[in-house]
């Protein structure tokens, strides 16, 4: 009888474990997807040019004011960080000194394609 009884307890609880198991997995993709899906905010005055045609849905003649303002705008904040660009590649550059101190050499060379995809990105970036 003490046998049938424990082995219903052992029972209950492997069962108790796997539910809350489920449940736990379950809340947590939950979080994860949810957090996934949320939207980006738009980078660079071309995302923000389209995010606010479309969501705005702009006449051509209010696309083409906002389309000024925000490239008025990007250009004012360039010439702003413009002085600080020297130091910012300086920081950079010794950022990615340290980090291949501590790669290997399999791991330095996909490093430099990272790197020079990255810097890619940006020049793409800086040109708009």
């Amino acid at each position: 009888m003490e046998n049938t009884k424990t082995r219903r307890e052992a029972t209950a609880l492997v069962v108790v474990v796997f539910l809350l198991g489920a449940a736990l997995g379950g809340l947590a993709t939950h979080v994860w997807t949810s957090h996934a899906s949320q939207p980006q905010p738009p980078h660079g005055p071309d995302q923000i040019i389209a995010r606010l045609s479309h969501d705005l849905d702009l006449t051509p003649d209010q696309l083409k004011v906002v389309t000024g303002i925000v490239d008025e705008t990007h250009t004012q904040v360039r010439a702003l960080y413009a002085p600080l660009d020297p130091q910012r590649d300086q920081i950079r550059q010794q950022a990615r000194v340290r980090i291949r101190a501590v790669l290997t050499p399999e791991q330095t060379v996909k490093f430099e394609t990272f790197l020079r995809e990255l810097d890619a990105a940006r020049k793409k970036e800086d040109r708009r």
